[in-house]
């Protein structure tokens, strides 16, 4: 009887365990504390573009993965309603050190019209890679790419993985950040496009609002 609860005296495999995923260690379906009230206090007082996120536990419906350079990994773990904890280290195996932590969510989007929209918003002077960029009277300044120019956009492939399937996408991506307060509020304009679909361009332009975090203000469940 007692046997059967751990597995054995049955002649069954015991059932395997949920694979974990990035430095964290979580599972799909996991979840990850986030503790928000150091962003909080650091930003008292400055007026964010949206509410600030309000951390909590964040249940990880999705994984994503992408190596950027020999000696940094990227890790997002997405939750039902797209809010993404991203964290950067060496090798994305769990325990590894978190070396930088932000937590994003969705702002907004827009959907191109044609070729020509697609050009005033990615193409060799367009919107995107800017030195700054004006988001209805919200500036933002440039925080990836030196020189007063135009800067190209970075571009990786993450393996995102919801544990029904795992895809393969392609992002094209600048980093855009303000002061606030304390704080720094960070604005990510990415463009997606599923490698399995065929799709020569992305089908929206995202922007993501995020902020950074420090390592002990996330953990496992």
């Amino acid at each position: 009887m007692i046997g059967r609860f751990f597995g054995w005296g049955s002649g069954e495999s015991p059932a395997a365990l949920p694979a974990e995923h990035g430095p964290l260690g979580v599972a799909l379906g996991g979840g990850i504390e986030i503790d928000t009230l150091s962003l909080q206090a650091m930003t008292a007082g400055a007026q964010p573009a949206m509410p600030l996120p309000a951390g909590g536990v964040m249940l990880v419906a999705a994984y994503g993965e992408a190596r950027l350079d020999p000696q940094t990994v990227l890790s997002r773990y997405y939750a039902d309603d797209n809010t993404m904890l991203q964290v950067l280290s060496t090798s994305a195996a769990p325990g590894d050190e978190l070396l930088d932590v932000s937590l994003y969510q969705p702002w907004d989007s827009v959907v191109p019209a044609g070729a020509a929209d697609w050009a005033r918003w990615r193409g060799p002077s367009g919107l995107i890679g800017q030195p700054r960029y004006d988001a209805d009277g919200i500036v933002f300044e440039r925080f990836w790419g030196d020189g007063a120019g135009r800067a190209d956009l970075v571009e990786f492939v993450e393996t995102v993985n919801d544990g029904q399937s795992r895809r393969e996408i392609h992002q094209s991506c600048m980093l855009y950040a303000r002061p606030l307060g304390q704080a720094r509020e960070m604005l990510l304009i990415n463009i997606e496009r599923d490698l399995g679909t065929g799709a020569s361009q992305g089908a929206s332009i995202e922007f993501i609002l995020g902020y950074g975090l420090m390592a002990a203000d996330v953990r496992r469940l």
